[in-house]
């Protein structure tokens, strides 16, 4: 009998690892573990010891998409996502966390829009990504239609989106879907390398400017400037401010606390 499959996570000092456990099947999600990788988000989301978020997966493909009978048709099974949970898709409630995204091998469908769901993308050199929803005769509905575009620019995004081809982690690269290609089987330990150097930086300042990018993208650059002084304030209040200065003054590394 075939293992289920599952999201396991685990905590590397201030990173937590969020790992796609389902290898048996390409990684494809059953509504179990949408359940659990909302829930693993939210614990990155909320745990204020969790400065940086990696996505990673087990075995030789990120994801292959939906285990389509657990969603669809007369056997589909009840997807229960708690209410005030992060979804994973990041249309409603985003983590306010940056994440680092390892892809490889088959990234089709919701692997895409997982993966620009978060902020940074490493991929294997082997990885082969394809949107490829309407060839099924449905349609991207985890924000791949509004995210192609805004990481790729109209032409680019309607070459993918419209073709439904499948491409190479060099043109992803090439079109700015993901920001690192690194020798199959090195990115998560790149992706954790990056987290950790996020993981450096004081963690209000990294939250607050996702924050402040998102503000832009979802309303505007009137929105984004208006935003300013919140941040300001928010920022230059902090404990983690004062220590930045003090550590200039003293030519020593800063020792940020999260507060």
């Amino acid at each position: 009998m075939t293992a289920e499959g599952k999201i396991r996570t685990e905590t590397h000092d201030r990173v937590f690892k969020i790992i796609i456990d389902n290898a048996a099947k390409k990684n494809a999600f059953s509504p179990v573990m949408m359940e659990q990788l909302s829930d693993a988000l939210t614990e990155l989301h909320n745990n204020e010891s969790l400065w940086v978020g990696v996505i990673c997966a087990e075995g030789k493909d990120f994801t292959a998409g939906l285990d389509m009978p657990k969603f669809f048709g007369p056997n589909a099974e009840k997807r229960n996502i708690r209410e005030g949970n992060v979804d994973v898709f990041g249309l409603g409630k985003r983590c306010r966390k940056p994440i680092v995204t390892a892809v490889q091998g088959i990234v089709f469908t919701i692997g895409i829009e997982l993966m620009l769901a978060g902020d940074i993308v490493v991929a294997a050199d082997d990885s082969r990504f394809c949107q490829m929803e309407a060839k099924r005769g449905i349609a991207p509905f985890g924000g791949a239609h509004f995210r192609f575009l805004s990481r790729t620019g109209w032409g680019n995004a309607m070459y993918h989106l419209l073709l439904c081809d499948e491409f190479s982690a060099a043109r992803a690269r090439e079109i700015g879907l993901v920001q690192e290609v690194v020798p199959a089987g090195q990115q998560i330990e790149r992706a954790m390398q990056l987290a950790a150097i996020i993981a450096r930086n004081a963690p209000l300042g990294i939250q607050v400017t996702k924050e402040a990018a998102a503000k832009y993208i979802e309303h505007g650059e009137a929105a984004a400037i208006a935003y300013i002084p919140s941040i300001r304030e928010r920022v230059l209040n902090s404990a983690d401010a004062k220590e930045g200065i003090q550590s200039f003054i003293e030519r020593r590394t800063a020792v940020f606390q999260g507060r």
